[in-house]
């Protein structure tokens, strides 16, 4: 069971650094098979905040703050309600919402590209954070909506990278510990001594991530995000309804 589990959180703290919103994407919905719709997501939460949190440091002064702010306000209300969502709705349930939520994302991204309407303005902004914050606390995967946003409104993919690490710090961070206070600050039921084994595989994946993201085309990089993203939205899928079945 480790082992998988720090694989995954390798591969999505690459990607994180490669795409600036990957680890979710692909982390959340193997820990989810793994761990379990609850305890996988609050997994997912930390360590996006914490590969954010070593990458804001480096894109800091492409922060577009203004923006920030007209997204992070509306997050944490919908950040309110997703743990609300998480915590009332069953396992295998929850296990189904997560990955049609995933896959519905990414197909409402891959089309928002093919079209050439640039929204503008707060509202767009404002709509997009309450959707984002619903996600990531309810799922783990608030990248997609933001993603969204980010097309639609042709946001420049430096700009966008850096405030999303400002971004997922402040929601990653609020859905943790929203949720961890509904359940009495329990801990994911991890195996013994697993926590250094899971940092360090995020270490070793934003290193690499460091390491090759001037040698590997942002283009190349986000549709493998996107593959590997669909793939565990599948097997999330599948495995929700085979715990309903069995």
């Amino acid at each position: 069971m480790l082992l998988p589990v720090a694989i995954s959180v390798l591969v999505g703290a690459f990607a994180q650094r490669i795409t600036g919103m990957g680890f979710a994407l692909i982390a959340s919905p193997a820990l989810v098979i793994l761990l379990g719709p609850f305890d996988g997501v609050i997994i997912v939460n930390v360590c996006a905040v914490l590969s954010s949190l070593l990458i804001l440091p480096r894109v800091w002064n492409q922060v577009e703050w203004r923006r920030f702010a007209w997204l992070v306000v509306p997050a944490l209300v919908g950040t309110l309600f997703g743990t609300l969502a998480a915590t009332a709705i069953p396992g295998p349930w929850l296990q189904l919402g997560i990955g049609a939520l995933v896959i519905v994302a990414l197909t409402v991204t891959l089309l928002v590209t093919r079209t050439e309407h640039v929204v503008h303005g707060a509202p767009p902004a404002i709509l997009t954070g309450a959707a984002s914050g619903f996600m990531n606390s309810a799922a783990g995967v608030g990248g997609p909506a933001l993603s969204v946003y980010a097309v639609a409104s042709r946001w420049s993919q430096t700009g966008f990278a850096a405030t999303a690490q400002a971004y997922f710090i402040v929601i990653g961070s609020a859905a943790l510990a929203s949720k961890l206070a509904t359940t009495g600050w329990r801990l994911p039921e991890l195996e013994p001594g697993a926590w250094p084994w899971v940092i360090a595989a995020l270490l070793v994946g934003l290193v690499l991530g460091e390491l090759l993201h001037t040698r590997i085309s942002h283009r190349a990089a986000r549709i493998a995000v996107i593959a590997i993203a669909y793939l565990g939205g599948a097997a999330a899928l599948v495995d929700g309804a085979l715990e309903l079945l069995g």
